[in-house]
């Protein structure tokens, strides 16, 4: 007989997974949290090779020393206990310890020193790609019409999550029930991406002279983003009210977010005043409404992360922080300079948006004539129309 056959079996070498989430730790008895670490790395090690993973650890791997007393409870033996098996004097040779949190920030330090949790992943939000394939996974069980592709949806959907992409497709499944239809259409999704971004549909206006303002603060909106050339491109205008808003225009952004440039940030504060511009070109100072309020948020917002954050204005080229729930550790003089950055910012993109619909004022009438009438508008009628009195420029990107 060969000797080769006298050989042992080969063991399987695949890794064992345990899963477990960090509140299944914390107890009222003291000592139970840090009884199931050992006890689940005991049996890490028994099934080794093995990848113990723990969801949600800022639960209980928060910094330590914090609390009143000197923070000794359940919760600090529990993550002493979690250090000491990670990498204590005992070798977890064959343990790989994966953890998921969304406030990496509050973690304790030795959690994340070397040796222990050394490599930190960031999961950012799915590029086209990462939504094509996330949609492949939620429509496993639905029926999509014939002339439906997967890549068209995820190019729609710049900006959505895993769970938003997930929500879509179930509220397009139920849109699709409700009207008796066999298959999933792009009215269904569509339908459902509207309301996944800004709630449910609400009843269609019946007042004229509320219909016409709406229309006007909606084609300012749209015009002013439409004519300038660092703003993001128009994907609908409607007066259709959803969630708390009488009228919306959506704005289709690009896929890399993390880098914006002034200019972007100026045309995006500049389209979000377009509506209040608008209103007061067309009905006069004395007539403008409580509309523009959420628009004049989002503006102040913008303007104050320019100043404060990014150093894009005359205060200077600094970060400044706003003090949390302390308030303010700067000074009065710069407290006044931040405060009057902010409204000249704020005043220079008003002036442009006014300045944009005071040009083309025939334009503007002729948008919002046809929102009174269709209430709905795509972007791509809305470029045949703004075509037809002006230039529309290029598109430009953020950097």
């Amino acid at each position: 007989m060969h000797p080769t056959s006298h050989r042992p079996r080969t063991p399987d070498l695949a890794p064992r997974f345990i899963q477990s989430s960090a509140s299944e730790y914390i107890e009222l008895f003291v000592g139970v949290g840090a009884s199931r670490v050992r006890d689940i790395f005991k049996q890490a090690k028994e099934k080794a090779p093995c990848i113990v993973f723990i969801d949600e650890i800022d639960a209980i791997g928060r910094q330590r020393g914090a609390g009143m007393g000197g923070g000794n409870d359940e919760r600090e033996q529990t993550l002493n206990q979690i250090l000491t098996e990670m990498d204590g004097f005992e070798g977890n040779s064959g343990v790989i310890v994966v953890a998921a949190t969304n406030r990496s920030d509050i973690l304790d330090s030795a959690l994340l020193r070397p040796g222990r949790f050394d490599r930190r992943v960031q999961v950012a939000l799915p590029d086209v790609q990462g939504r094509e394939e996330i949609l492949k996974v939620h429509v496993k069980n639905k029926k999509l019409a014939e002339n439906i592709t997967l890549t068209d949806i995820a190019k729609r959907t710049a900006g959505f999550s895993g769970a938003d992409l997930e929500n879509l497709m179930n509220e397009s499944a139920i849109l699709t029930a409700r009207r008796n239809k066999k298959a999933i259409t792009m009215d269904e999704i569509n339908d459902a991406t509207d309301r996944v971004i800004a709630g449910l549909e609400g009843r269609s206006l019946t007042d004229n002279a509320s219909k016409k303002l709406i229309a006007y603060h909606e084609a300012g909106h749209a015009i002013v983003g439409t004519l300038l050339p660092y703003h993001d491109p128009v994907n609908k205008v409607t007066l259709i009210p959803r969630g708390q808003a009488k009228g919306l225009t959506w704005f289709t952004p690009g896929e890399d977010q993390s880098l914006i440039s002034a200019a972007m940030l100026k045309a995006r504060i500049a389209g979000a005043l377009g509506g209040r511009a608008a209103e007061q070109l067309v009905f006069g100072s004395g007539q403008v409404t409580t509309g523009a309020g959420g628009d004049l948020q989002q503006v102040e917002r913008m303007a104050r992360s320019m100043v404060t954050q990014f150093g894009m204005s005359e205060v200077g080229s600094i970060a400044i922080d706003d003090g949390g729930f302390m308030g303010p550790s700067y000074s009065e003089d710069l407290s006044k300079k931040i405060d009057e950055a902010i409204k000249h910012i704020s005043d220079e993109c008003y002036l442009n948006a006014l300045t944009i619909l005071m040009k083309n004022r025939e334009c503007l009438d002729r948008v919002a004539d046809e929102l009174c009438e269709l209430e709905t508008m795509t972007g791509d009628r809305l470029k045949e129309i703004v075509a037809e009195y002006t230039e529309i420029p290029e598109k430009l990107a953020a950097v």
